[in-house]
């Protein structure tokens, strides 16, 4: 009884000393020593990735890219414009855009009833579009149409780059994946298979470049259409001199025209129709003698 007892008592001191330890402060955080935390802060960290995505969802695409800074446009300007020399108007917007660092893409010059017109594809530098357009509207008499447009392809460059990193990743793994098939099983049907994967991820890389690149040269330069009127009124009442000589060749020259168009008709009829006209008649003249000396007979029986 006695040892319980003691028992007892030993158990109730220690719960004791246990409480005592629990309730006491906590000890203090001295200067300059830092105690490590039991958990990192990712609910903080996960809050503020949020907050990031947000802000940058009014431009998606930019986020994405990471190095797009500006927006890509694809300007296109056209221009109907009336001059007095369209030979000339032609020249002078090529020397302006040549002299603004671009090109003509295509130049074509026609005549529409008497009148010389011309049809121009120019390009020029995308930042001087604005004077471009100024200065080839200063050759003008006066300007008949003019519009311009704009259309933003900085969307679908940034997915073209998004797509292009995700097939470099994969043809990277696929190249490692085909050195690791050629040591291990060496296999020709298994070679083959990761063989053709990486020839068509490296035909859709080709493709996405290809895009990406075209879109740059599209940005990079603005295409003006120019179409050129010559002004009506500084055409002439009578554009050639009227010279009688002229028209007495053009009428002797119909008239021969004409005598040897009879001429050759009479040689075909000769030479090809007429034959073809005996040989036809030569059966039917004969058949109609017989016919004839058939009844000549009959009436002689008769009688």
């Amino acid at each position: 009884m006695r040892r319980s007892r003691w028992l007892w008592f030993d158990v109730i001191a220690i719960m004791l000393a246990l409480l005592a330890t629990a309730c006491a402060p906590a000890p203090k955080r001295e200067a300059g020593v830092s105690l490590p935390q039991a958990v990192p802060p990712v609910a903080a960290t996960v809050v503020v990735e949020k907050a990031v995505v947000q802000e940058g969802a009014a431009d998606i695409s930019a986020y994405q890219a990471g190095s797009l800074t500006e927006r890509m446009i694809i300007r296109t300007g056209n221009l109907t414009l009336v001059v007095k020399d369209t030979a000339q108007a032609m020249n002078q917007v090529r020397d302006l855009v040549e002299s603004m660092g671009g090109y003509v893409v295509e130049s074509n010059a026609y005549r529409d009833q008497g009148l010389l017109r011309g049809r121009m594809t120019v390009r020029v530098p995308a930042e001087r579009f604005d004077q471009a357009m100024d200065r080839i509207r200063g050759t003008a008499v006066r300007v008949e149409s003019e519009s311009s447009s704009g259309q933003d392809v900085t969307e679908e460059y940034s997915d073209l780059s998004a797509q292009l990193r995700n097939l470099e990743a994969t043809e990277t793994e696929l190249r490692e994946l085909l050195g690791t098939v050629r040591e291990r099983t060496g296999k020709a049907e298994d070679i083959l298979a990761v063989y053709r994967e990486l020839t068509t991820i490296r035909g859709e890389i080709e493709r996405v470049k290809g895009r990406m690149q075209y879109l740059e040269r599209m940005t990079a330069l603005a295409t003006i259409q120019v179409e050129l009127i010559p002004d009506a009124l500084q055409k002439p009442v009578v554009e050639e001199p009227w010279n009688p000589q002229v028209t007495l060749k053009e009428a002797l020259g119909a008239l021969v025209t004409a005598g040897r168009f009879l001429v050759d008709a009479l040689i075909w009829f000769v030479v090809v129709v007429l034959p073809i006209l005996i040989v036809i008649a030569l059966p039917i003249v004969a058949l109609v003698l017989i016919i004839r000396a058939l009844g000549r007979r009959r009436r002689k029986s008769a009688e």
